[in-house]
């Protein structure tokens, strides 16, 4: 028995002051539940609205409110979001369906609030424009999304005009882009808080080995030392 525990006691590598691990951080919670939310609302506020600028600005003249600083003017969009790329739009159809595909993916993983809100605006702005894209004229992947907000002066002269859905895209896009200069991950993790390990540049190298050359000689020189120290002897 006391062998046994002498062996024990002798073992390399073991001490008496070695203390465990320390526990991993725990993770936030998820934030999918917050996602589902933002999406939803959002995308019923786009196709609400359009409906009803549909109904009430169809032939009629540009209706000036909030004293001017947006003008209520029917627009069908052919283009992306700001009429931008108006000669693209089966294409741009396309890229919003990757995207609704990719936030989809990604949203069980999300544990920032601050991703959660961001990729629900950018969803809901993406399906709100994509619904105009299949379901108006003149035919899907080719529908006009409607836009109906002119800030500033009518038939867009000072800023394009927009919906729901583009400011939806633009304000979550900012946000998204405000987390990831903040440090802050999709998954609730922080970049500030890894540990120097985790920052290992990726094309750091190992040490190189003793050329094979430099090793031959060290060995010749050895070699003859040796006899040198046995005639001493």
């Amino acid at each position: 028995m006391s062998d046994e525990t002498s062996t024990d006691a002798e073992q390399p590598g073991r001490t008496d002051t070695e203390q465990p691990p320390p526990p991993e951080p725990s993770r936030p919670p998820r934030r999918g539940w917050l996602f589902a939310v933002v999406a939803p609302v959002v995308l019923a506020a786009d196709i609400v609205t359009k409906i009803i600028a549909v109904a009430a600005l169809e032939g009629q003249a540009p209706v000036r409110v909030l004293g001017g600083l947006f003008y209520l003017q029917l627009v069908r969009n052919p283009g992306a979001a700001f009429s931008m790329a108006t000669g693209m739009t089966w294409v741009l159809t396309l890229i919003a369906v990757g995207v609704v595909i990719a936030i989809i993916w990604i949203m069980p993983k999300l544990r920032s609030i601050g991703w959660a809100v961001g990729l629900g605006l950018v969803l809901a702005g993406a399906l709100g424009n994509l619904i105009d894209r299949f379901l108006r004229a003149p035919g899907p992947l080719r529908g006009h999304v409607v836009d109906f907000l002119s800030p500033f002066a009518p038939n867009g002269d000072v800023f394009p005009v927009f919906n729901v859905a583009d400011s939806s895209i633009v304000c979550g896009g900012a946000l998204i882009v405000v987390m990831a200069l903040l440090g802050r991950d999709y998954d609730g993790t922080s970049t500030k808080d890894r540990t120097p390990k985790d920052r290992t540049p990726k094309d750091a190298t190992p040490k190189d080995p003793m050329p094979k050359d430099a090793a031959d000689t060290e060995d010749t020189i050895n070699a003859k030392e040796e006899p040198a120290k046995d005639t001493d002897a």
